[in-house]
């Protein structure tokens, strides 16, 4: 085991040490940061740009009432505007939103028919708040003119308005409460993302290291006095856990990041990310399914890395294994919305994706024991077959030099590890 830790740590500590690494976890904690303060940063941009003043906005009323009325409404509701009143005419008002001496200028009228006419001018490509909060409040004030015109009452209005009472019930023993669901659909779909990239850059990370020590011929020292399935997993855990590290490093920042940034975006992450509805049990799964599809991918990677001499052919020959992680992160998205498709059923026992699909049938339906634990099992006795099968390509493979095909190479490695 002395042999197995050496090469576990110079793994790890070797990876940690790199300017990439480094730079790549300054980065993403650096941005989760930004995240978690951007509404702060925005503001604070618009303030900067535009000063303190609320914006202002000329009106130009031609039926000589609504623009009290529009003003009541604004007041009422706080929308962050001021409404002037302007005896103006419109080329006026054109004239000086040219020289841009105003922002923007209204328009407003009443038909014959009693309807509200309202025409928004301003010279801003990206001014879609303000007209959607003054249409809001206009449709506001031609409701109540209908319910004038109709001598109704303003409870009579309500009524009028009042949404139906609907209420749904699933009585299958299997059904979760829509908060539960909500939950371990956000937290499947967060996982997705998670496994999905630690799977893409820490297995490509270990096919490289592979690749970089037969290139420098530093392997045939290494397996000459190390047994190629202890150099094999060491490999595997040494940066997996230099991958779990890093996750652990995101999750505490973008807790922090999160705990000490209060404001209306953030406190509506938190209870949008808010897991107290959620069964403990799906969270378990979420630990299990993640370290058994890392391993998995992980091991395929190391046996396909052996293949290559060169660093350039890494990409070419772990690409297969690409295409089965996403085809497992597709089917698995494919399922959000629908979690009992039969064909989930069926991909969520196939080990390469299982890791993906089981877990989103585990923590949105209500599943027997027995199924989750069976594909857990497939998942440990491939990972166990793909260990032995890989030590056994890995013995061979890592003398193995000059250009790599195909996986056609997978024999003749096994051949070479036998002399």
């Amino acid at each position: 085991m002395r042999e197995f830790w050496i090469i576990f740590k110079q793994a790890f500590i070797t990876k940690t040490k790199t300017k990439s690494f480094i730079i790549t976890t300054v980065i993403m904690v650096a941005a989760i940061f930004l995240l978690a303060n951007a509404q702060k940063i925005i503001d604070g941009v618009q303030q900067a740009s535009s000063g303190s003043e609320e914006p202002v906005i000329k009106v130009m009323d031609e039926s000589g009432h609504l623009v009290d009325r529009l003003k009541g409404q604004l007041d009422d509701s706080d929308f962050g505007m001021r409404i002037e009143a302007s005896d103006e005419t419109e080329e006026a008002l054109s004239k000086q939103l040219s020289k841009e001496e105003i922002d923007s200028f209204m328009t407003l009228s009443i038909d014959e028919n009693n309807i509200i006419h309202a025409n928004y001018v301003t010279m801003s490509l990206v001014d879609f708040s303000l007209p959607t909060r003054l249409q809001d409040a206009l449709q506001t004030i031609q409701t109540e003119m209908k319910a004038e015109e109709l001598s109704l009452t303003g409870s009579e209005v309500q009524t009028l308005f009042a949404p139906i009472q609907f209420e749904q019930k699933n009585v299958s023993p299997s059904a979760k409460s829509e908060d539960e669901l909500m939950q371990a659909r956000i937290l499947v779909y967060v996982l997705m993302f998670v496994i999905y990239f630690a799977v893409i850059i820490y297995s490509s990370m270990i096919a490289m290291e592979v690749a970089t020590e037969k290139s420098s011929r530093v392997m045939e020292i290494l397996i000459s006095s190390v047994s190629p399935v202890k150099h094999m997993f060491a490999k595997v855990l040494g940066i997996g856990t230099l991958g779990i590290v890093q996750i652990i490093v995101y999750g505490i920042a973008g807790w922090i990041a999160f705990q000490t940034s209060k404001s209306d975006a953030t406190e509506g992450i938190q209870s949008f990310f808010n897991f107290s509805d959620l069964n403990k049990v799906t969270l378990v799964y979420a630990v299990i399914f993640f370290l058994l599809g890392y391993f998995l991918y992980a091991t395929l990677a190391a046996l396909l890395g052996s293949l290559v001499s060169r660093t350039e052919d890494v990409q070419q020959m772990i690409m297969p294994m690409s295409l089965l992680i996403i085809a497992a992160f597709i089917i698995a998205a494919t399922g959000l919305g629908n979690p009992e498709l039969g064909y989930l059923k069926f991909t969520s026992y196939i080990p390469f994706f299982a890791p993906l699909v089981m877990f989103l049938r585990v923590g949105m339906l209500d599943l027997p024991v027995w199924e989750p634990l069976l594909s857990i099992g497939i998942m440990l006795l491939t990972i166990f077959v793909l260990g032995w099968f890989g030590a056994r390509v890995y013995k061979g493979g890592v003398l193995m030099y000059g250009p790599s095909r195909s996986l056609k190479d997978i024999k003749k490695a096994i051949q070479l590890g036998k002399e």
